[in-house]
């Protein structure tokens, strides 16, 4: 019985970060709404490219400050419990991501493309993980 509650916790977790990740779809088709036609595919690419660049500061950076967790473990340690604990990343990255899709949004054709990533690395890496983790981790 506890397998059970265990899989269904990790599918339900599953299920949300998928709706956030579709949630960036709408963000993107939001900006592509903004700009001008010409700046359409731009505008995709770099949504594309700031969850690129969301997930390597996350992984590397982010989730390490918020809850103090390395990914460097082994394939046994990290598939424990159903695979939650990477379940719970993929979550918890997907909303990290949102945060610079949204300000993406607002900056469109405003913003030079590489200023835009480095500020992207760094909200995602360092200033979101500070408070997630006072927030989430206690």
């Amino acid at each position: 019985m506890e397998a059970l509650k265990s899989g269904s916790d990790v599918l339900f977790v599953l299920l949300g970060g998928i709706m956030v990740l579709a949630m960036h779809a709408g963000f993107a088709f939001l900006e592509l709404g903004t700009v001008r036609k010409k700046n359409q595919v731009n505008a995709l690419v770099k949504i594309l490219t700031d969850f690129a660049v969301s997930t390597i500061a996350y992984f590397f950076i982010g989730y390490t400050i918020a809850y103090g967790v390395s990914f460097f473990s082994s394939a046994e340690v990290l598939s424990a419990k159903n695979g939650y604990d990477l379940v719970k990343f993929f979550f918890l990255l997907t909303f990290a991501a949102a945060i610079p899709a949204i300000v993406s949004g607002g900056i469109a054709e405003r913003a030079r493309f590489n200023p835009q990533l480095a500020a992207t690395f760094a909200l995602v890496g360092l200033v979101y993980p500070f408070y997630e983790g006072i927030v989430w981790n206690g």
